[in-house]
């Protein structure tokens, strides 16, 4: 759990040409990316760009966030970006605290149309995968991995070598140190309080509760806050979103927010390795097998998807999220925010899955995890100017792995066109040009 940063008593600049609001994940990658590239092409430094947050570097979303980093993804913009993003974690491992153990995915029959699709994209993108098909087949791959391996029924597994986790806070204080060496100002405890605009709807001040800043380009980075700045802006809290096929889903709302089943066992992380000794994959499951708990008890005849890791203190992870509608959620991060049957369903996963998690769900964690995510209209990101001079990334509970967005915002304000980002645009809403939508029960895939 990360522990905000205190209140800076520092005055704020009167006037800065780029500030950033939000120091998560794509706050402080923009920033880094961002004072890098303008010292690069003679047009400034890290001097230009100032992050604020209402409380502190990674106090939000990004340093509660499970901290896995995968490229299982059906749409191909989002593999494409991924795969970029992947690079940025791999290539500044140690300032990140990163772990490329690479990741596994498991289906039963309903997924494996989905996972070849994955693993046929990942080969023309250049990015290592494995596809294993059949369930013998399956099971002897993960039992090369672990020798206790009993999860029955899955006949599809994607493992993917690249891909891995970070450790969340450690990763984002590490981000916001790599920024500050490029001589950006992280600024704790300033809150936005709204914007002031010209007629055209540019925004030429930044009105907060330590001052106001004139600003020439501003990029929204609130994770699940956004909604509450995306009404300052005075943006639509509703929309019609066309469909592929033409017809327009009428009224829909722009945010709904999720509650993120997430935790922890604490058994001994040194218990966690693989037959070789090596720090296992991230393990992602998905089942349609009867789950019962080690005495047998039936927890759920209904398909069910897990996923876990090796963690400092054990073993976390989490499960599909609970929809909890369009309301403003005061607290985004709310003691309680796991259904109330989720520590015996994750633990029942964990020992149907190895043999070596039987009775953990005495060690169950009581800690707070998980948190709110706020979702988009079609649970895809928006990265995309929303006024003239005003970019916002809104990672629609995506946003811890996708470290590359920062560079690809950081292209974008600079004038340059960013690929990766473009399927991402606002505009597709009204356009219909919407991403495909996989079998995963999870809203993010």
């Amino acid at each position: 759990m990360p522990t905000p940063a205190s209140s800076s008593d520092e005055r704020l600049p009167g006037h800065v040409r780029h500030l950033i609001v939000g120091a998560g994940v794509h706050g402080l990658s923009t920033a880094y990316h961002l004072a890098r590239d303008l010292k690069a092409h003679g047009e400034g430094d890290g001097s230009d760009v100032l992050v604020v947050d209402k409380t502190g570097v990674g106090a939000g979303a990004s340093g509660i966030a499970c901290g896995v980093v995968r490229n299982n993804y059906f749409q191909p913009a989002m593999a494409e970006l991924m795969a970029a993003c992947v690079d940025i974690w791999e290539r500044h491992s140690e300032d990140l605290h990163y772990h490329g153990c690479g990741y596994v995915a498991l289906g039963p029959p309903s997924q494996e149309s989905d996972l070849v699709a994955v693993h046929e994209r990942h080969q023309r993108i250049g990015y290592a995968s494995e596809l294993i098909l059949g369930e013998d087949e399956v099971a002897a791959h993960m039992r090369g991995l672990f020798a206790d391996w009993r999860a029955p029924g899955l006949t599809v597994c994607l493992h993917e070598l690249q891909g891995g986790f970070a450790q969340n806070i450690s990763a984002v204080r590490g981000l916001a140190a790599m920024a500050r060496r490029e001589g950006v100002n992280v600024a704790a405890g300033v809150e936005v309080t709204g914007f002031d605009t010209d007629a055209a709807g540019t925004v030429k001040r930044v009105l907060t509760d330590r001052g106001d800043i004139d600003v020439e380009q501003v990029v929204i980075a609130v994770g699940p806050w956004i909604k509450s700045l995306w009404q300052m802006l005075d943006l639509p809290q509703r929309l019609d979103v066309r469909q592929p096929d033409g017809s327009v889903a009428r009224d829909r709302d722009m945010w709904t927010y999720w509650y993120l089943q997430e935790g922890e066992v604490g058994v001994d992380p040194r218990s966690f390795v693989t037959e070789r000794g090596d720090l296992p994959p991230v393990l992602h499951v998905d089942s349609d097998q009867p789950l019962r708990d080690d005495d047998g008890r039936l927890v759920t005849d209904e398909p069910w998807g897990v996923y876990f890791k090796r963690d400092t203190d054990g073993v976390q992870g989490g499960a599909s999220p609970i929809p909890k509608g369009s309301e403003y959620v005061i607290d985004p991060y709310p003691s309680a925010s796991v259904d109330a049957g989720f520590a015996d369903m994750w633990s029942a996963a964990l020992s149907h899955c190895m043999g070596r998690f039987e009775g953990t769900r005495a060690q169950f964690l009581d800690v707070r995890s998980g948190g709110v995510g706020a979702f988009t209209a079609d649970n895809f990101p928006v990265f995309d100017y929303l006024r003239d001079n005003v970019f916002v990334a809104a990672d629609s509970n995506h946003g811890y792995k996708m470290i590359a967005v920062g560079r690809e915002i950081a292209c974008v304000l600079r004038g340059e066109h960013s690929s990766l980002l473009h399927p991402f645009r606002y505009e597709r809403f009204a356009t219909g040009d919407l991403h495909p939508v996989s079998h995963s029960p999870y809203p993010w895939s």
